[in-house]
């Protein structure tokens, strides 16, 4: 699968890419979690979220072997960040898209030039379509998470996290396929393994939980959580071993526990996050970590938010 070497060879394959991103402190998070809390900012990241890492190195190394087209199944983050990597590569690229894709989001895949294919409602429709279109035109498709150099790239992440929190006690991670997951927890555990990573799943998308509390991949039903980019049905076939492996913790957080959070950092911080990014925040506001003053690093893994949703998504707060 590779190790720490292969993080620091994707660190240096995509700086040209990305943004080292900025470490955030609130003294009034911290006052209120009773820990002293910072927060890894991917959500100001290029294309806005930590998905340019992967997508980065896993684009940039097919381009060398000679690829010149790419796909991806994704109506968000991923889509984004494959379609601005092939636009800067000078390739072209085509996103599949469900067929009920917030438009917003649409417009910010075009916006980098990626060619929009809509194709059914659920990414078991939306996959195969990816996939056969890349055979087409004899193309890549580029996974959003199982795969070893998009791990590798999303890696980075912790390797700058190490370098940024001196003395981090516990890492906080949000955790979909695990693609994310799987490569701050290579970085980190491969350097410093008495740094803590925990991860933090919705209550409502609960697939790596119960994977890891049975002991094999567990696939749950189609949910709904206003973490949608945490909405998987079961964690990577090359995810779920490492994170088996290495992982210290994984707690849930309620749907009311990530909209206070997500309201939190707005008002108080002045931040524009995703409610997948909340979760690592809410894990701390609502004391699921059972810690008392330790410095802890909560990974805000996107801002992708459509702003017409907000208040909606916040109603009865």
């Amino acid at each position: 699968m590779g190790n720490l070497g292969d993080i620091h060879k994707a660190r240096e394959r995509i700086q040209p890419f990305i943004h080292q991103t900025p470490i955030l402190h609130s003294s009034q998070l911290s006052k209120r979690c009773q820990n002293n809390i910072f927060l890894k900012a991917e959500h100001l990241q290029k294309t806005g979220s930590f998905k340019i890492r992967g997508a980065a190195n896993k684009v940039m190394q097919e381009v060398a072997k000679g690829t010149t087209y790419v796909t991806a199944a994704s109506s968000g983050n991923h889509g984004q960040a494959v379609a601005y990597v092939a636009q800067t590569l000078g390739i072209p690229s085509t996103i599949v898209v469900p067929e009920d894709a917030n438009v917003s989001k649409v417009k910010a895949i075009q916006s980098y030039h990626g060619n929009i294919v809509a194709c059914g409602l659920t990414s078991a429709e939306r996959i195969p379509k990816a996939k056969e279109l890349a055979i087409e035109k004899q193309g890549v498709y580029i996974p959003p998470y199982d795969d070893p150099l998009i791990i590798f790239g999303q890696g980075t992440v912790g390797l700058e996290i190490i370098e940024q929190v001196k003395d981090a006690d516990i890492v906080v991670v949000p955790v979909g396929g695990g693609g994310l997951m799987a490569g701050i927890l290579t970085a980190i555990k491969e350097t410093n393994p008495s740094i803590q990573v925990v991860g933090v799943e919705p209550e409502a998308a609960n697939d790596t939980y119960l994977s890891l509390k049975n002991g094999h991949i567990t696939q749950i039903s189609p949910t709904s959580t206003i973490a949608d980019g945490l909405r998987t049905s079961q964690p990577g076939d090359l995810t779920f071993p490492i994170l088996q492996n290495y992982l210290d913790d994984l707690v849930l957080v309620s749907e009311e526990e990530i909209k206070q959070a997500l309201l939190f950092v707005m008002e108080r911080m002045k931040q524009l996050i995703e409610p997948s990014s909340a979760t690592t925040v809410a894990a701390c506001l609502s004391e699921k970590l059972q810690v008392l003053n330790k410095r802890i690093v909560c990974v805000i893994s996107g801002g992708n938010v459509d702003v017409h949703t907000i208040e909606p998504m916040l109603a009865g707060l």
